[in-house]
């Protein structure tokens, strides 16, 4: 009997002092992720400036946008434009609010499609998430809004008929500014939802990439079934309009895109740069949004 104890006491503190990794290992969380190409930059423009960035955003990347129409996609009383804009390297969901936008809409930077929103909503708050909104319907299907550590604003989305996407020709990338006091609490929290891995972190990546060329700051590269991410650590003291551009879209011909861009009607804030292997540069379209271009740096 007392040796029967002792094995049941001894198997019983296997269990709860284990690795957590351990634990896991035996019993994963299923993924709840669809795929980059269900995955969307949330831009908000001026309903004047819907068509100008409509036909910008093509102009540069290709692509085209679904039909607009005008719809309620809040869970409280509000009118906005809405479309999808679908390009080989990204795509947007563009909306040209009618209305006051109600809080916090407006401020969650991209849309993430998942197979069970309920289990996404449950997994996201297990890994350290806040729900900033609760799951509420749309007219294509149910939605909700979550905060990372770092106060990092996404949406999360389940549609009633399942969409079918083709693959992104390149991945876009989702980037993310916190502080360095929130850098790794983020990382694991977005980890343990996405199933995602590091694939690089740089304590010394170079300023240049932040509009600081003599200095230094940590980035850190992810990458999951949600697409690209780097996080970006750093002190707050970020020129203008870095820490501004949500999305980082990698071409094959950065000259080429920015000749595009231009055409189209677009800003160029600063001009291209290399840094980590890559040429880059920031724009700006109509109505305000900005984002990073990429392509691989001549060797």
């Amino acid at each position: 009997m007392i040796g029967n104890r002792l094995a049941l006491s001894f198997a019983l503190a296997t269990i709860l002092f284990a690795p957590a990794s351990t634990v896991l290992a035996r019993d994963p969380a299923p993924q709840v992720g669809v795929g980059a190409q269900y995955d969307t930059t949330h831009v908000c423009v001026a309903p004047d400036d819907v068509d100008k960035f409509v036909a910008s955003f093509t102009g540069t990347f290709g692509g085209q946008s679904t039909k607009q129409v005008v719809a309620t996609v809040t869970p409280t009383p509000s009118s906005t434009t809405s479309q999808l804009i679908q390009t080989p390297v990204g795509t947007v969901s563009l909306f040209g609010f009618k209305t006051p936008i109600p809080y916090p809409f407006g401020a969650e930077r991209t849309g993430y499609l998942v197979t069970d929103l309920d289990e996404a909503v449950e997994r996201a708050k297990e890994a350290g998430a806040d729900v900033l909104v609760t799951i509420f319907p749309d007219p294509i299907g149910r939605d909700a809004v979550i905060q990372w550590p770092g106060g990092v604003n996404m949406q999360l989305y389940w549609h009633t008929t399942k969409p079918s996407y083709a693959a992104f020709e390149t991945v876009p990338e989702n980037r993310v500014y916190v502080s360095p006091e929130r850098a790794d609490d983020f990382t694991r929290s977005f980890l343990a939802f996405s199933d995602g891995k590091v694939i690089s972190d740089d304590a010394n990546a170079s300023g240049i990439e932040i509009g600081r060329s003599k200095d230094t700051y940590r980035r850190i590269r992810i990458e999951s079934v949600f697409g690209k991410m780097t996080v970006f650590a750093t002190d707050g003291h970020l020129p203008y309009p870095y820490g501004r551009e949500m999305t980082g879209y990698e071409v094959n011909n950065l000259q080429g895109t920015l000749t595009k861009a231009k055409a189209s009607g677009c800003i160029v804030l600063i001009d291209p740069y290399t840094s980590d292997g890559r040429a880059a540069a920031l724009i700006q379209f109509p109505g305000g949004y900005i984002a990073e271009i990429h392509a691989t740096a001549p060797k």
